[in-house]
């Protein structure tokens, strides 16, 4: 290419697609390089420098300074310290001669100019979008294709709506009206994409924003959303303003607001709820109508085994188990649900347990063992940190209450330290199968501590708790029951 030609070029794109002159130029780099490259070995690093004044190009030439004993050293990637006169993994340039163009030459810079400067273009739009980022948008569909539905969100861009992110049941033509989620993808090797989804829970989250006005003055916060697309939903609200309901401004009058929303996704059933700090609390409220007997809570796993009355244990669980899963993703613990008979057999269990522990780290007797238990102590450290005068009643000697309670203290201590050490042989065995720390306690939370309880997870077990492709997940479970089998 001519100077000229170049400067004109990059006149040209710039005025007409409105990017900054440098990104051309840079793009016209990449893209002659690229064609230079069929001229030398496949392993050359080229990189070609433009005078953004002249027009002006020069070839250059990379070569990494290497020691010419090392087995990996290649005469077309590597130089010697020699020959260079650098020291050891320095970068060595010489100057090439341009190459001169033939067609498939130019041919080929032209796609890849183009390219780059598509990407540029994108990138441009995409940037001008970033702001809306997880905000409803609205746009008329331009393309529908097997996989995919292309809308038009502006004038100059369009984003992709793939089927999977549809709710169940839709059908769009060409020129309808559609609300969506815009999202900003990375893709790997495309960069950042426009693209939208009707099947997430900010969808519910933004409708709510345009239907109650209470909301976008921040009188009242969604702080939760769980969503089965098509199907029902679950918003937990919260008020800053005492003297104003939440649910009912959220309802409307008449149900005219909730309806609103609805009638945009499909008429979902969508359940209104207050929120509470207390996760307990929370969880009662996600299951209303349904009457909670009790909450056993486990903070270590982040569980929780709620106990229900027969009559409402269907009502409980839902169709399908879908308002127990929808309440346990709201609230961010695992919801156990069983009956009250199973709960108090439980409760039964634990009891008998703990008070084997107590005769065993104690060192009372079985009458006095009993008493202890039934004083309502579920541990140790119950136990140890109890006012002494509660164990009046049933031990005279006080010494022995102190005997006792620093026993307990001790039984509490090493309970503690086999929990630590059974925490870091979990996190090591875990470690093993390059989990990072984050990953790591995900797992932990659904209740995955070690390399037995990962391998008995199914690939979508796996992935519904972690990010992770379907072939890493396969991997990772085969390895994780490496040792079953040696």
């Amino acid at each position: 290419m001519q100077s000229n030609e170049i400067l004109a070029v990059v006149d040209s794109v710039s005025t007409e697609k409105g990017i900054e002159k440098d990104v051309i130029f840079s793009a016209i780099e990449v893209a002659i390089a690229s064609a230079s490259q069929r001229h030398f070995h496949e392993d050359a690093d080229l990189f070609v420098k433009i005078d953004r004044g002249t027009g002006d190009y020069s070839t250059h030439r990379n070569w990494i300074v290497f020691d010419e004993n090392d087995e990996e050293f290649h005469p077309e990637t590597h130089v010697t310290k020699d020959e260079s006169g650098l020291e050891i993994n320095d970068v060595h340039s010489v100057q090439q001669d341009n190459i001169a163009f033939g067609r498939i030459e130019t041919q080929a810079a032209r796609q890849v100019m183009l390219q780059k400067v598509r990407e540029a273009e994108r990138e441009k739009i995409v940037e001008q979008f970033r702001s809306q980022n997880n905000k409803l948008v609205s746009g008329s569909v331009k393309r529908v294709t097997r996989d995919n539905i292309i809308v038009d969100i502006t004038y100059e861009a369009e984003a992709l709506l793939p089927r999977d992110k549809l709710m169940p049941g839709e059908i769009y033509k060409i020129n309808d009206r559609i609300r969506a989620i815009l999202q900003i993808v990375e893709i790997e090797g495309r960069g950042p994409q426009l693209m939208l989804n009707r099947s997430c829970p900010e969808m519910v989250t933004e409708l709510f924003n345009i239907e109650v006005p209470e909301i976008n003055e921040d009188v009242i916060e969604i702080r939760g959303v769980a969503r089965d697309a098509g199907s029902r939903s679950k918003i937990a609200v919260k008020t800053n303003d005492g003297r104003i309901d939440p649910v009912g401004a959220c309802v409307g009058m008449r149900g005219s607001r909730v309806q609103a929303v609805s009638s945009e996704l499909g008429n979902e059933r969508i359940d209104i709820i207050i929120y509470d700090d207390n996760p307990a609390q929370l969880v009662i409220n996600a299951l209303s109508p349904a009457k909670v007997e009790s909450i056993v809570m486990d903070e270590s796993s982040r569980s929780m085994d709620i106990a229900v009355n027969e009559d409402n244990l269907a009502l409980a669980i839902g169709s399908r188990g879908q308002n127990i899963r929808l309440a346990s993703k709201l609230v961010g613990w695992d919801l156990n649900i069983i009956s009250n008979e199973e709960a108090e057999a439980k409760v039964k269990v634990d009891e008998t347990e703990f008070l084997a522990k107590i005769l065993d780290s104690l060192q009372v007797s079985d009458d006095i063992a009993e008493k202890i238990s039934a004083l309502g102590m579920t541990s140790f450290d119950d136990i140890a940190y109890a006012d002494d005068i509660i164990f009046k009643d049933f031990i005279d000697n006080e010494e022995e209450i102190i005997r006792i309670k620093s026993a307990a203290e001790d039984a509490a201590l090493l309970e503690a330290m086999g929990a630590v050490t059974e925490e870091e042989d979990n996190i090591e065995s875990l470690s093993d199968l390059n989990l990072d720390d984050e990953n790591i306690q995900k797992l932990s939370n659904k209740g995955i501590k070690n390399k037995d309880d990962l391998a008995e997870l199914s690939m979508d077990e796996l992935q519904d708790i972690i990010e992770i492709s379907e072939d890493d997940a396969s991997a990772m479970i085969m390895k994780a029951r490496e040792h079953w089998f040696n």
